[in-house]
């Protein structure tokens, strides 16, 4: 249970930010996918505001950094920002990336991976696998698993759970689950426990590919790399959850078709929510400390912890996961 249930969609996080300022100051903190008029910009400022030692600005494009370091730097002088190139779509990136903070820091308090992208195409990362995907939930995983060094040193001298490994997921996730049969949109057979919930969100004869699928699969993944980083890390005082930060209209649809664009106002009918209530869910995940302790649910939404589909909260299905996850970032190209 959250410390304010008052709290809800409409929430500012800067409010947030405020009432738990005392878990910001002194903070080394990462963000991913931090761009100009973006939910990974807004984090970044509604947290300096509060005295972090050091924050970590995480993306693949530099101007764009730039851009948003220098307006912390002008709005909050006296805190420290680093950039770190992080293209998610390669794994040479991501490597390099990891290993370029652990230059720069010997700990981590709280890691927000926040990146993500939505095609109606089918694109492909730089080793084959499906964008999303590849972005979302593998990239992701590559960059957390190596950065757990820091993470463990940052839990040695926090409060137990204090350590954070939030992942920016989506109620889209109830689409469907992970379809480990054909995670990589190959035209390969999937069960029907791995097919979406709603036979309407399902592949057309002869298509390989959906946006909504793919996005599904992508944002389940990211309840269930918490599920996994709570069984694997929780005793060593770290703890992850999976945000969904509610609709907000940012450049991330971009790259969707007219139809696809369609499809998702009529979902969200209006509900549209300001980039700066989008971080409230993500912020209280991150800093709330009720949230140290182990909860009933890792998956939150409006700002308190939220039912998923049955299909995230098992820790097989996450381990399983995992083991695939495992070999996607081995340096094998067999299993695609």
């Amino acid at each position: 249970m959250t410390t304010h249930q008052d709290y809800g969609n409409k929430t500012p996080g800067s409010q947030v930010a405020n009432e738990f300022s005392d878990n910001i100051k002194d903070k080394i903190v990462l963000i991913t996918g931090v761009s100009p008029k973006s939910i990974g910009q807004q984090l970044v400022m509604n947290i300096a505001k509060y005295g972090p030692e050091r924050m970590i600005l995480a993306s693949r494009t530099s101007s764009k950094l730039d851009t948003v370091a220098s307006e912390v730097k002008k709005e909050y002088p006296n805190v420290s920002v680093d950039t770190v190139i992080l293209d998610l779509a390669s794994q040479a990136s991501t490597r390099k990336a990891a290993e370029d903070v652990t230059k720069l820091v010997d700990r981590i308090d709280i890691l927000i991976n926040n990146a993500a992208v939505v095609d109606s195409e089918l694109r492909r990362t730089e080793e084959g696998l499906e964008m999303q995907f590849g972005v979302g939930h593998v990239g992701h995983f590559l960059f957390t698993t190596l950065l757990m060094p820091l993470f463990e040193t940052s839990a040695k001298s926090n409060k137990a759970g204090a350590t954070r490994i939030i992942n920016v997921s989506s109620e889209g996730h109830r689409i469907g689950p992970v379809r480990f049969h054909d995670y990589n949109f190959e035209g390969k057979q999937v069960p029907e426990e791995e097919q979406p919930s709603s036979k309407q969100a399902r592949l057309k004869d002869g298509h390989n590919y959906s946006v909504w699928v793919a996005y599904g699969q992508t944002k389940s993944a990211n309840i269930l790399f918490s599920l996994a980083l709570n069984d694997r890390f929780g005793s060593k005082g770290i703890r992850s959850y999976a945000c969904h930060p509610g609709a907000i209209q940012t450049d991330l649809s971009r790259s969707l078709n007219q139809g696809d664009r369609e499809f998702l106002d009529s979902i969200v009918k209006g509900e549209w929510i300001t980039l700066d209530q989008g971080t409230s869910t993500i912020l209280v995940a991150a800093l709330d400390p009720a949230l140290s302790k182990p909860q009933k649910g890792i998956y939150m939404s409006q700002c308190q912890i939220a039912d998923a589909a049955p299909y995230t909260h098992d820790l097989d299905i996450a381990n399983r996961l995992w083991e695939l996850s495992e070999k996607l970032t081995s340096g094998q190209t067999s299993h695609l």
